[in-house]
């Protein structure tokens, strides 16, 4: 419990500003009054007040003994409409993003937080390439080369009669078949790259106004803002972790959260990257037959065009892998070179790669499968895993460098996600070609042979599609283990919940079915700590198995079902099903995706529950992937950060930031962002906070020990309530130091009685991660933290006023 604070009560006005948690909630909801007026903000993010409280500022004397509540409300940032539910296919991207932020603390050791930031860009410029295959691998090899290509197929599908060959029109050609295709892998490149632009204009393009001030304790800043572009970035902007001289928190620096510059030179280079793959397709099939039926002259310009579309595509890589995010200084410049040259010339040579097939070849016929597409996929599968390997083994080295037992995994985290982002890409991937081919196959099994019309996917595929079983057999143990550990917690604390509710019964024994309910939440609850050990489980199963199904289809060259024959009944049984099984999972696990945005475009209870999945995974900018859904926190942080330092340079009033939740991260991350003249005036109020339970551990570089402990040193008071009920927030660990008090306050009792009582009649439920403000504890705490910011500050214009708000966050910091 707080101390009790010393004194008469300050004077002056005071402010709330709350912010709510993951899910979103009404400004109405949160302010407790049906009426409400919108302050600041538009309609995707704003502050409002109660009617009341709009003129408070100019009536202090009625807020003595309240303060002023505002809500900024940010739920329209994370869901709202039926079109975001659609960013649920950009799942990979968005996990692969995650990836970047995961890198374990490191001091120093900036050659390594640059090898570890290009590996995570490069992985993510891979997925990129992967779901531009896979939407080739559909339109070119299936539809146009195969279907179109083999009588008993097309003769099935009427809309593919003017390119079938048994037609024999102009499009019957399998180079202008091949053209034509690929105009739907060209348009999924160019909407991702226009949704890219669009989310980035609406969400994240708002200038920190506080970009100025932010400068003026952060080392080595003062003048940088006005460096031209064309000038190299000094050597401390080139990546966002090189140590300065002077340590600021990462997530304080002035260009955190206006990562502009990045994300056109990202989103400049995976447009390319997924045009060039188009190219690539086509090109490849022109130039094998051109090299065996064609005369010198085509076969040269083939070479000549794929030794352009390479050193092209090196480019690519060469960009991605360049330079990192420029966070000391609001980087408004843009590498126009570069965000206009690489799409161009990658639009150029896919125009030529299409004329080029097109062209009259007489007696070309399309036969098999797209080789382009098999060399595709398999060059990505070696690839992706030897970069999570190599990724891995940077990740391990940082976190020896600098270990902390909190830490997910031994600070193999980011790895370990980035395993997840590659095999999420490849389900869907795989499943879309699974079920495109069964489709187009009719009753026919795609790569059995008999009965087939067409050679079905890649064989990879089918053999990625095979291991899924075993996977989910391998993770039969973790979900077997944690059902024990849950009974027996729930065992273990069914004396502890007991205990804690004895005196209500006077020496009686609480009634058991109670107890058994609040002992299992508390149990269940513990899940979350849990997940790293489960994460890790998986994705070593995922690496694992799938270079197993690389090494059988590198092996065999055929699908499992016919690889195994002459093996044994048991073993072709076994094979045939593993291949049937998989394949119907991975199509069932694509069909999941398609059908959970189209309930949620109709559903806004389900938009509600997968905007909560978008809450917790785009807070972190976009610095690994351009096409990941865009980052709230880039408007939401500068917005909180913007309003608190107007509103106590205007005002010179107290200021209590409340945040729920993912709110409480959004408050944290804002305070952050201001003046060190500003936090020391301002206290920071979090329940129900995943800061370090879940931050913490899983962002150590960004969240862990260190920064949390310099956020309690730099703000002025910090007070952390939690629940041992609550699945999601936890205590943040910051223990008594320096004079100053322990961070947490809790666990808070949940629920408030555990029967009936004369005050509470009804039985109270047991609130978990909701309604933290109902409990008694909320209001003595934000009292407290009121108390200790102490008397109203002159207005910060005022000499004096600087003076004693300098004064005043001195006494503050020793007394608080």
């Amino acid at each position: 419990m707080a101390p009790a604070p010393h004194g008469p009560r300050p004077p002056g006005p005071a402010l709330e500003l709350l912010v709510h948690g993951v899910g979103g909630t009404t400004p109405q909801e949160m302010l407790g009054d049906p009426r409400t007026v919108r302050v600041t903000g538009d309609l995707t993010a704003a502050i409002h007040r109660r009617p009341e409280d709009v003129d408070a500022e100019e009536h202090p004397e009625r807020y003595r003994d309240r303060p002023v509540a505002e809500a900024y409300c940010w739920s329209n940032l994370t869901s709202g409409n039926g079109f975001r539910a659609l960013w649920l296919l950009l799942l990979p991207f968005m996990v692969i993003n995650l990836a970047h932020w995961m890198r374990p603390a490191a001091t120093g050791r900036t050659r390594a937080v640059r090898l570890y930031g290009v590996l995570v860009r490069v992985l993510a410029l891979s997925l990129t390439v992967l779901l531009t295959a896979a939407a080739c691998e559909v339109a070119l090899d299936l539809v146009a080369w195969q279907c179109a290509g083999v009588s008993a197929c097309s003769r099935r599908r009427s809309w593919l009669g003017f390119l079938s060959a048994e037609q024999g029109g102009w499009w019957s050609q399998p180079g202008r078949r091949l053209a034509l295709a690929a105009v739907l892998p060209t348009g999924l490149v160019t909407l991702l790259r226009y949704l890219s632009n669009r989310t980035w204009s609406a969400y994240e393009s708002q200038r920190p106004l506080l970009g100025d001030i932010a400068h003026t304790d952060a080392p080595g800043a003062p003048g940088e803002d006005d460096a031209p572009c064309d000038v190299p970035e000094p050597k401390c902007l080139v990546e966002d972790d090189t140590p300065s001289p002077a340590p600021r928190p990462a997530l304080g620096r002035p260009g955190f959260w206006y990562g502009r510059r990045l994300v056109a030179r990202l989103r400049a280079a995976h447009t390319a990257a997924g045009l060039l793959t188009v190219a690539l397709f086509v090109q490849r099939a022109a130039a094998e037959y051109d090299m065996a039926h064609s005369g010198p002259g085509p076969a040269l310009f083939g070479r000549l065009l794929t030794v352009a579309l390479t050193l092209c595509a090196l480019a690519v890589v060469a960009v991605v892998c360049r330079r990192g995010r420029s966070e000391r200084r609001l980087d408004h410049c843009l590498d126009r070179a570069v965000i206009t040259f690489l799409p161009s010339a990658a639009l150029v040579l896919l125009g030529v790669s299409l004329v080029h097939a097109a062209w009259a070849r007489p007696g070309w016929t399309s036969s098999g499968t797209l080789v382009a597409g098999e060399d595709t996929f398999r060059a990505l599968t070696v690839g992706q895993g030897l970069l999570v390997v190599a990724l891995a083994a940077v990740a391990s080295s940082l976190h020896r460098g600098a270990p902390d037992v909190r830490t997910a995994l031994h600070g193999l985290g980011g790895p370990a996600v980035a395993m997840l982002a590659c095999a999420v890409g490849g389900v869907m991937s795989g499943g879309l070609a699974q079920r495109v081919a069964d489709w187009l196959d009719g009753p026919g099994t795609p790569g059995m042979g008999a009965g087939s019309a067409i050679g079905g996917p890649p064989v990879l595929l089918s053999w990625q599609a095979s291991v899924l079983p075993v996977l989910l057999l391998v993770l039969l143990v973790p979900v077997g283990v944690l059902l024990v550990r849950t009974a027996r917690l729930t065992r273990r604390y069914e004396a502890t919940v007991a205990a804690e509710y004895a005196a209500e019964y006077r020496g009686g024994r609480p009634e058991p079915g109670r107890t058994r309910q609040i002992a299992r939440v508390r149990a269940t609850a513990r899940l979350t700590d849990e997940a790293p050990w489960i994460i890790g489980l998986v994705s070593g199963a995922t690496l694992l198995l799938g270079a197993a199904a690389l090494a059988g289809s590198w092996a065999t060259g055929r699908v499992p079902g016919r690889a195994m024959d002459g093996t044994g009944a048991f073993v072709e049984s076994a094979a045939e099903a593993a291949q049937s099984t998989g394949s119907w999972m991975v199509g069932f696990g694509f069909i999941l995706f398609v059908a959970s945005g189209r309930r949620a475009y109709r559903d806004a209870s389900a938009r509600r529950t997968i905007g909560i999945l978008w809450d917790v995974g785009t807070y972190w900018p976009r610095a690994a992937h351009p096409f990941a859904p865009p980052c709230y926190a880039e408007r939401a942080v500068p917005d909180l950060a913007s309003r608190m330092s107007a509103w106590t340079a205007r005002t010179g009033g107290r200021l209590v930031i409340s945040g729920h939740s993912q709110g409480s991260v959004l408050a944290a991350s804002a305070v952050w962002q201001l003046p060190a003249v500003t936090r020391h005036r301002v206290a920071l109020l979090t329940y129900g906070s995943p800061a370090e339970r879940l931050y913490g551990r899983w962002f150590p570089a960004y969240f862990g020990p260190a920064a949390l402990r310099g956020l309690h040193g730099s703000v002025h008071c910090w007070r952390n309530l939690w629940r041992a009920t609550d699945p999601i927030g936890g205590p943040v660990r910051i223990h008594e130091e320096a004079g100053r008090p322990e961070v947490d306050r809790g666990p808070l009792k949940d629920p408030l009685v555990h029967g009936r009582t004369a005050e509470l009649p009804l039985p109270e439920p047991v609130l978990g991660h909701s309604d933290y403000q109902a409990d008694p504890a909320f209001a003595r705490e934000r009292a407290a933290l009121l108390a200790e910011l102490g008397p109203v500050l002159p207005r910060q214009g005022d000499p004096a006023g600087r003076r004693g708000a300098e004064g005043q966050g001195s006494s503050g910091r020793s007394s608080g």
